[in-house]
């Protein structure tokens, strides 16, 4: 793993909980290097997550798949953390895919590597724990964004949370991240100002 990747991943997880150095130590030996071409599925709905990635390069997206119908639930891009939380946490099938939109480099660490580190190292388990704690807050503020914002608000907060994404992620799967059809999101495009 090159070092620029390692301080990456090392400077986004002490910024939540710093660890020991030989907690950290223990916990970069799991880690290694991936790179996927652009519009690769990484997990599929029916299979098990088996990675914590952490993204170095490139961006990618967690969607449910119903019938010819996708919903975008998620982003991952660099310096984040990606996969699909549920499935790798609880090791039961996935209900989403994750694919990569553009061409990626990540960091992959195994679920039975992750699990020991939150068993034998404390600062591990509490880093996971304030993580997860930021997750489920995150999830709740979405479900209210999707349930009682207008269109413009969704649009709006989009842009004040992550105002480099339009750059980053083609506009229909924002509009389908916010719940928009594509047209009433290019109207926005065309009209909101921040």
């Amino acid at each position: 793993m090159e070092e620029a990747h390692a301080q990456a991943l090392k400077k986004t997880i002490f910024a939540l909980q710093p660890l020991a150095e030989n907690e950290w130590e223990s916990f970069l030996e799991g880690w290694q290097t991936v790179s996927y071409k652009r519009k690769t599925i990484l997990t599929a709905t029916g299979e098990t997550e088996k990675y914590l990635y952490f993204v170095v390069d490139g961006v990618q997206r967690g969607f449910y798949a119903n019938g010819e119908k996708e919903v975008t639930i998620v982003f991952s891009y660099p310096y984040s953390f990606s996969g699909i939380i549920d499935s790798f946490l609880l090791q039961q099938p996935s209900k989403y895919f994750l694919e990569t939109l553009t061409t990626s480099t990540l960091l992959r660490a195994p679920y039975r590597h992750i699990e020991k580190q939150m068993e034998t190292c404390l600062g591990i388990e509490r880093y996971v724990r304030k993580s997860l704690s930021f997750i489920v807050s995150g999830i709740l503020e979405r479900q209210i964004e999707l349930s009682c914002f207008s269109a413009e608000e969704k649009f709006r907060t989009l842009l004040k949370r992550s105002p480099h994404i339009l750059q980053l992620v083609p506009h229909k799967y924002l509009a389908s991240y916010l719940g928009l059809d594509p047209t009433t999101f290019s109207k926005l495009m065309a009209s909101v100002r921040i």
